[in-house]
């Protein structure tokens, strides 16, 4: 008879539930001490069935009071599920379900915000208003559900609705604020939303020591980051490293929002793709190397040459071991470049970033000169000549532009190193008007010397 009950709530069935009732009339009762999971009313108002609902809770109310596994009760499910008058329905038979939290800690209208359910919500808070002001696990209150699920809709309705601006502003156990997920999701409707129309506190420090401005700065870089810049510029956002605790002035100096990468950070940020770029030509050159163009003979010939030597090595002489030298280069440099990369040597180092460009540079001409060879001899005899020439003009090219890459940052490198110990290869723009400074004011004395009797 259970059975028949629960394909009866699932089809939402109220002549099928009448049926049952009649052929027995405790089945709701057995079903309130039976079931484990879900019952009956659970799976109906989870599945949208009104008249079902209502008929149950017309025979048997206490239903509307029965957890699941989940710790859920069926107002929480019809509220995660938008079902507004099965809400209705549900809140008149047991209205103290709306304080009840499920296995997270979340209520009925937890569940409305954060699936976006703006109809539910807004009955929800109609009649318990109250119930929107609890906090779920790690110390979150509604409104950092919103954001943490980007529902943009309930939460204009919760800062509409409450209009308590300390609320606005509530942390979590972690001491972020609504603002601090915004940014940290790059929802830069949300954030114009709260900088503008709720006045939330845009300086606000959490936990850690960071504000709106210094998780925009720490984040990974995205396209919206300069619309967020911009609102939170307009707001007066700070670093927290720029404000005063006792008193903020409106004039007080403010720092970029976007600090430009520095070269080590960039390499920081990048090393896993160095990573996979290093296996892919490492790859590259092993395959190259194993099966040469032309491929491998296929049999022994008495006094030519054995079966797997490579048939380039015979027919091209010549460029055969320009080929294998180039490519044993590529994937030596590669495998080096992949040993440095997990070894954990400090890259922020400037000497550490130049030898891993100059490994970088060298597995790149590497294989690029691989490839020449490699499209020369697998070029028919007639189209040879001309693509030949193209090849060493482009070879020329790139061993030109590679090198002055090389030297350029050779020359800095020294120069920095120079600089550090006291040296200047080049006079600084400071350091000449300060020269020349120097030399007009002893002018100026010399010639009033001479003036003086």
């Amino acid at each position: 008879m259970e059975q028949k009950l629960y394909e009866a709530a699932v089809e939402g069935k109220v002549a099928s539930l009448q049926a049952i009732l009649e052929e027995d009339q405790l089945v709701l009762e057995r079903a309130m001490v039976t079931c484990f999971n879900e019952t009956p009313l659970h799976i109906a108002a989870m599945c949208g069935h009104t008249d079902f609902v209502k008929e149950i809770l017309g025979r048997k109310s206490g239903l509307a009071g029965e957890l699941d596994l989940q710790q859920s009760s069926p107002l929480h499910l019809a509220s995660a599920n938008g079902h507004v008058e099965i809400v209705k329905a549900l809140f008149l038979a047991n209205p103290d379900m709306c304080l009840v939290g499920d296995g997270e800690g979340r209520n009925p209208l937890h569940l409305a915000a954060m699936k976006g359910r703006v109809d539910v919500l807004r009955e929800l808070l109609r009649v318990r208003l109250n119930a929107a002001r609890d906090r779920v696990d790690h110390g979150e209150t509604i409104l950092h559900l919103c954001v943490k699920q980007n529902q943009l809709g309930t939460l204009r309705l919760l800062t509409e609705t409450l209009n308590d601006h300390q609320f606005f502003n509530s942390t979590d156990d972690f001491g972020n604020s609504i603002l601090h997920l915004a940014v940290s999701h790059k929802q830069i409707q949300t954030i114009r939303y709260l900088v503008t129309s709720v006045g939330v506190n845009v300086n606000a420090i959490n936990a850690n020591g960071l504000t709106a401005l210094d998780i925009l700065a720490q984040s990974g870089r995205d396209v919206k980051d300069f619309d967020i810049a911009d609102c939170l510029r307009e707001a007066e956002a700070l670093r927290a490293r720029d404000i005063n605790p006792t008193f903020l002035s409106k004039n007080q100096t403010r720092v970029p929002i976007l600090a430009k990468l520095t070269q080590s950070e960039w390499l920081e940020k990048k090393r896993d793709i160095l990573m996979v770029v290093a296996s892919l030509i490492a790859t590259m050159s092993f395959q190259a190397g194993v099966s040469p163009p032309g491929g491998v003979w296929q049999d022994d010939s008495e006094g030519k040459h054995r079966a797997g030597e490579a048939v380039m090595a015979y027919n091209y002489p010549d460029s055969y071991p320009y080929f294998l030298r180039f490519n044993t280069i590529s994937f030596v440099t590669s495998l080096s470049t992949i040993l440095l990369l997990m070894s954990g040597l400090p890259f922020k180092r400037k000497t550490f970033m130049w030898i891993l460009m100059v490994i970088m540079w060298l597995t790149i001409t590497s294989i690029s000169l691989t490839y020449a060879f490699t499209i020369v001899v697998i070029t028919p005899v007639k189209d040879r000549e001309p693509l030949s020439h193209v090849i060493k003009i482009a070879v020329i090219v790139w061993c030109c532009v590679m090198t002055l890459l090389l030297l350029g940052h050779t020359i800095r490198l020294i120069e920095r190193w120079l600089r550090s110990r006291g040296i200047f290869i080049w006079p600084s723009p400071t350091t000449t008007t300060t020269a020349s400074n120097l030399n007009h004011a002893n002018a100026n004395k010399e010639a009033h010397q001479i003036q003086m009797p």
